[in-house]
């Protein structure tokens, strides 16, 4: 499997208290540990079970992921912005390495 890569969309800038949306997208096979190599072994299950967003170290949007999700997940949320600051996302793999990505965003 290639190293999963981040790819995060949301506006450079806001206006002061408008509600913006934050798209979310990591190339992942999310292997869900069901399948049988051409030998008939399980093939080990491999995926993201868990994905937070924090804006300036506050909660913003967390989940926990299950073997059922699809390949590559895909999330949209929204989030009013009050200040200026960073969004922090993360993503944890069963094997435990933990992708990161940080976005900035001005406020109007």
């Amino acid at each position: 499997m290639a190293t999963p890569k981040p790819r995060i969309k949301l506006p450079k800038t806001a206006d002061k208290g408008e509600v913006i949306v934050i798209k979310t997208l990591i190339s992942h096979t999310m292997e869900s540990g069901q399948r049988k190599d051409k030998e008939g072994k399980l093939i080990p299950r491999q995926i993201i079970n868990k994905f937070s967003c924090e804006f300036n170290g506050q909660p913003v949007f967390s989940c926990d992921l299950e073997p059922a999700i699809s390949a590559n997940p895909y999330f949209e949320f929204s989030a009013k912005v009050m200040e200026a600051g960073t969004f922090k996302f993360t993503w944890v793999d069963d094997d435990g390495s933990v992708y990161t990505d940080e976005q900035p965003i001005k406020v109007n």
